[in-house]
């Protein structure tokens, strides 16, 4: 297990701190076609995305280990395990967010499977982040709030989301992530992430609905420090140079106000 203070984390931190914004691809590896991995690996290296987020509800290991594999061979971009059970545990990534469903009232997964998984994951070479995880409607019933049979966080309650948020940094998460859920057919509003992005002094990571290069520029001019795109591209690959343009855009205009 590596310490939260090196490596992905502390560029995660770093990044909070001066107000540069970084983008994640979500890959699903029981969903992505393999010649569709290969157009997005390809397309990451050249667009200069700076994480991989690994995971999905399903995802059985040897589909996660076949795709960690995959991505290693190709490129040397962060690989971060987003699991969705406490099976979805591959040594091959480099990260792993250690998520607590703190937006729900599902003691498992605010606790319950973490005291299963920490054993192993304390003698792994994973970097372990751990983050609170925000479910918010995002206008579709998802698979994450059917496997979790949790209720999302209303999507007009950006107060609401800001005290949840608050109150997981006050526990000591060291991250936060907010999601509409896969497939969303509304992404969180600008409102809510200025809301939730105003109060946190730890990295926000927002995801889920996020279709447009215009959404994702929006969503970094209202605070997220991480955009995480998945669904969007397993439809339309190209989709991704354009995002990720979008997204280190706010960068350039920081640096040259």
């Amino acid at each position: 297990m590596t310490t939260i203070d090196n490596g992905i984390y502390k560029s995660f931190a770093e990044a909070k701190q001066t107000g540069q914004k970084k983008f994640a691809v979500l890959i699903d590896p029981d969903k992505v076609r393999l010649d569709n991995m290969q157009q997005v690996i390809d397309q990451a290296k050249e667009a200069q995305v700076d994480y991989f987020f690994i995971g999905g509800s399903l995802v059985v290991n040897n589909m996660l280990d076949h795709c960690l594999e995959s991505i290693k061979k190709k490129c040397d971009i962060p690989m971060v395990l987003f699991p969705g059970n406490s099976f979805q545990i591959s040594y091959k990534a480099d990260a792993l967010l250690f998520l607590s469903l703190i937006s729900g009232r599902n003691a498992e997964l605010l606790i319950g499977k973490h005291v299963i998984t920490a054993p192993y994951l304390r003698v792994s070479p994973l970097e372990i982040l751990s983050t609170g995880y925000m479910l918010v409607d995002g206008g579709v019933s998802t698979t994450v709030s059917y496997m979790s049979n949790t209720q999302p966080i209303p999507a007009n309650k950006p107060d609401v989301a800001m005290c949840t948020a608050l109150a997981g940094q006050m526990l000591g998460l060291k991250m936060m992530y907010m999601d509409a859920g896969s497939g969303a057919q509304n992404p969180i509003s600008k409102d809510m992430i200025e809301s939730v992005s105003g109060t946190l002094d730890i990295p926000l990571i927002v995801g889920g609905g996020i279709r447009t290069p215009e959404k994702a520029f929006e969503n970094v001019q209202a605070g997220a420090d991480v955009v995480v795109v998945g669904n969007a591209l397993e439809k339309d690959p190209s989709l991704l140079k354009d995002i990720a343009q979008a997204i280190h855009s706010a960068n350039a205009q920081r640096a040259n106000p």
